[in-house]
């Protein structure tokens, strides 16, 4: 068994498409009507839109309160460098990188629906 991708909900899916392509996610062009989009970057991230999730569950989707997955960098200045971007396009941080003592380079962002994503680097 082996986990085949990750999804989060998105109430506007522009706007979450726009974050993860700050994290170095790429995305197909958005169809006007699309309540679903996917991208691969290392990992199939997909993306659906919460009135689809709502529709399917019944309920409107909220994000958990631990990360949902992390990503693995090159290097801990690649973790600076995204978390720097992710910040300067006003996207919230909410733990800067940092050297853990677990010994990796550290970071966690937060998406625009709430969704945190950890960015990690083994330290050298």
């Amino acid at each position: 068994m082996e986990i085949a991708a990750v999804a989060v909900s998105a109430t506007d899916l522009s706007r979450a498409i726009a974050f993860y392509e700050v994290l170095g996610f790429r995305f197909p062009p958005l169809e006007p009507d699309a309540l679903h989009v996917e991208a691969e970057a290392g990992i199939r991230l997909m993306i659906d839109a919460a009135s689809l999730i709502e529709q399917l569950t019944g309920e409107p989707p909220t994000p958990g309160g631990a990360p949902g997955f992390a990503l693995l960098y090159d290097s801990p200045a690649e973790v600076d460098e995204v978390a720097g971007r992710v910040a300067a396009a006003g996207y919230g941080v909410a733990t800067p990188p940092w050297d853990a003592p677990w010994g990796q380079r550290y970071a966690t962002v937060v998406d625009p629906d709430g969704y945190s994503v950890d960015l990690f680097c083994p330290l050298p």
